[in-house]
């Protein structure tokens, strides 16, 4: 499964490493994605998320109904 946010749909990020001698090497910048339980009252059931802590100071902010709502509106599965 690849590294990427259910919230706020982060991916890693790809590029160069220089070093001191500017040689570049590719490599890439992976998101902090935790797996973390949430609550929906609404339905009566616990759902299991992969979300970057960005994406959960979102669900903070908004509420977990309305995250899930926009989720199932772009076609999310969870």
């Amino acid at each position: 499964m690849s590294v990427r946010c259910q919230v706020t749909g982060m991916r890693p990020g790809y590029g160069n490493q220089v070093s001191h001698s500017h040689h570049r090497t590719r490599r890439r910048w992976l998101p902090n994605v935790q797996r973390k339980r949430y609550w929906l009252p609404t339905e009566g059931r616990w759902i299991r998320l992969r979300v970057s802590t960005k994406g959960m100071k979102t669900i903070e902010k908004r509420g977990i109904e309305a995250v899930v709502a926009e989720m199932r509106a772009r076609g999310e599965r969870f």
